[in-house]
């Protein structure tokens, strides 16, 4: 049968079908049109940024770390760069197979692997870290041809910090270290221009100088564009601008003769402060045993630090800062001045002394033994106990204290390195805040009488004994002590002093002042350290002392054989020359060395010597000062000026193949 269909109705529908698809085309091309012009005119300059960005990568370049010099312009801390091999954990399957794998390629020695996995505790699992440093174009050379079977690995080049003369005044200096998470957090409280200006660094100051100026030494991070394959690796350079060094700190620290008090305490401890008493600047700033710098910058090793750390000889104490000693007949001149100025006692007072002093039933007895009546001249240069235990009952602990605080013992000197410690200058509110057994809260007049010789509660350090002895040899002007004297831009080259705050005038008396400054001389010319002293070419002022290490039963005398090495008396002098118009004021402490004059007092003659005459020990006379065993120099004497400068240490010279290493870090 014949289909009968109607043709008008099909072609109406077929129109609409038409007419449909012809819309839904149109509305998809219109779509397609607008979302194109959305996303060339809209959105270009949003996904032109992210399309450079695809192919290219913002690097920070660090800076080269800013010099330390000393007063003489010798370079105390530099910098060079060289090639190290880093791997970058996250980006790594098996980290033990790949450093395996890396030991058949590169030397990876057990103390590297150590020291890669102190590091990886204190760092994030994508942070870069060192696996070899130093390496030799050799090395480098192997590595570049087996890269491809390490991922995660690259060959980066670093700038290293240098310390060129080893262990000489490392603890002024300090040393840098990688940042540990502690430290990056405090890193982020800073504000951003600060926190910015530290992307890419790894390495910061830690102790000393490095640590006190490191803004000042870090310089301006500087950035590099560069075009990357689609693997990460560099291709070319685009564009940047580099990086500003940091500033060159200036240290008023003499090195030579820095060098020359080190080498003088031999393998003895102790501590020696020189200051100059006009402004407060240090000439020598010792602290002994020392350590190497150098050990730290590319990250301690567990044998060294454990070497370090567990010495009983303490090389990591900067005994100078932070080191706390009772300052036994160093303290009577103060004492002295104290009386005069609170008018406890007059000049011309005569005190007996009879070689004891008998208060509330106890008996406090004298070495110097039965020497008669003494004036206070005569009690600085006989170092008479018994006059300075009736001045202290006299006086009373809080007037001491009173007059004490002013010359800086027991308080912070604001010297500009960190690390300072207090010490104790005692009181009866010192007291009541120091102990919780109520019995124990309670001053006793009796414990009184041993802070007039230095000795009780008094416990100061070297630094502040230094300052206290500038004071009187400047007549009560006080200066802050201070190591650094100016920073030099590096960019402008000029020379930026560092300013102080201004002298604290204590009005000292110049009558009582000359009184002690007698006493002082007299040590030298008639008293304990005569013979020290004997044929010097000037006329120094300065007074011997034996400070207790452990203390001693009542009524028992002290006996050095019988005591361990560690437990005997500190020999102590304070001193500064010419005593007329003083130049250099210092002090000094050799540990369990027992007599000042025979241990101290010496490596003060042999410093006023260099500073004063320009005058070197001889070698026979250094090598009699390192046992303990000097007075009067011994031979004749060298040229400081010919004396030979410190040299530098063989054992952190830098590579040949560090020498040419490009100090930027490569992405």
């Amino acid at each position: 049968m014949t289909e009968i269909r109607n043709v008008a109705a099909d072609i109406a529908r077929f129109k609409r079908r038409v007419i449909v698809i012809g819309l839904v085309v149109l509305t998809a091309f219109s779509l397609l049109c607008l979302r194109l012009a959305y996303l060339q005119v809209v959105r270009h300059e949003d996904l032109a940024e992210q399309a450079e960005n695809n192919r290219t990568a913002v690097v920070p370049v660090v800076p080269n770390r800013g010099l330390i010099l000393d007063r003489n312009g010798i370079v105390l801390a530099s910098n060079y760069s060289a090639y190290t091999l880093e791997i970058t954990p996250s980006k790594v399957a098996d980290l033990e197979e790949t450093i395996d794998g890396l030991s058949s390629v590169i030397e990876v020695g057990p103390r590297d692997r150590r020291r890669f996995k102190r590091l990886r505790e204190d760092s994030r699992s994508f942070d870069s870290i060192p696996i070899r440093t130093r390496l030799s174009d050799e090395e480098v050379a192997r590595f570049a041809a087996q890269r491809y079977r390490f991922p995660g690995v690259e060959i980066k080049a670093r700038l290293f910090r240098n310390y060129p003369h080893g262990e000489i005044a490392s603890h002024v200096l300090g040393y840098i270290g990688r940042i540990n998470q502690t430290e990056k957090a405090a890193m982020e409280e800073w504000d951003d221009e600060d926190y910015d200006n530290y992307r890419g660094t790894e390495y910061i100051g830690k102790l000393g100088i490095e640590q006190s100026y490191e803004k000042t030494l870090h310089g301006l991070t500087g950035v590099e564009q560069m075009e990357t394959s689609a693997g990460g690796r560099a291709v070319r350079r685009l564009n940047g601008h580099p990086a500003t060094p940091g500033n060159t700190v200036m240290l008023s620290l003499d090195i030579k003769l820095q060098k020359m008090v080190e080498d003088m305490f031999g393998e003895r401890r102790g501590a020696m402060v020189a200051l100059d008493p006009k402004t407060g600047e240090v000439l020598a700033f010792v602290s002994k045993p020392t350590f190497d710098p150098n050990l730290f910058v590319e990250g301690i090793d567990s044998e060294s630090w454990k070497e370090l750390s567990e010495s009983i000889d303490k090389p990591l104490l900067n005994r100078a800062l932070r080191g706390t000693y009772p300052p036994g007949s160093t303290y009577k001149p103060f004492m002295a001045m104290g009386a005069l100025q609170t008018g406890k006692r007059g000049p011309n007072v005569q005190i007996n002394d009879p070689g004891f002093y008998n208060f509330a039933g106890h008996r406090f007895g004298s070495p110097e033994g039965n020497i008669g009546n003494v004036d206070m001249r005569r009690s600085i240069q006989l170092s008479s106990n018994i006059y300075y235990y009736s001045l202290a009952n006299e006086m009373g602990v809080d007037l001491i204290h009173d007059f004490m605080k002013p010359m800086g013992f027991g308080q912070i000197t604001g010297i500009d390195i960190g690390g300072e410690v207090r010490g104790v200058l005692p009181s009866t509110e010192w007291k009541r805040n120091a102990y919780k057994r109520p019995e124990m809260k309670k001053w006793y007049a009796g414990e009184t009488i041993s802070l007039g010789i230095g000795q009780g509660y008094n416990s100061f350090t070297m630094l502040q004994l230094a300052q206290a002895t500038s004071i009187i040899a400047d007549g009560g002007h006080k200066h802050r002590p201070h190591l650094v004297v100016a920073t030099r831009d590096t960019v402008t080259g000029k020379t930026q002093p560092v300013e102080q705050p201004p002298v604290d005038d204590l009005h000292f008396a110049p009558a009582n002042v000359a009184v002690v400054r007698e006493g002082l001389q007299a040590v030298i010319t008639g008293g304990t350290a005569r013979a020290v002293f004997t044929g010097a070419g000037y006329v120094a002022a300065g007074k011997t002392g034996t400070a207790q290490a452990v203390t001693q039963a009542q009524n028992t005398k002290y006996n050095a054989k019988a005591l361990e090495e560690h437990q005997r008396d500190h020999a102590l002098f304070m001193a500064f020359a010419p005593a007329n118009d003083p130049k250099i004021a210092v002090a000094v402490i050799v540990e369990n060395a027992g007599w000042g004059a025979g241990a101290a007092a010496p490596i003060a003659r042999r410093v006023f010597d260099y500073w004063l005459l320009g005058q070197y020990p001889s070698e026979a006379d250094m090598a009699a000062i390192k046992v303990g065993k000097a007075s009067a120099p011994i031979g004749k004497p060298r040229l400081a000026s010919e004396a030979a400068w410190p040299a530098v240490a063989a054992a952190v010279a830098v590579p040949a193949a560090a020498a040419s290493a490009p100090a930027a870090t490569t992405p």
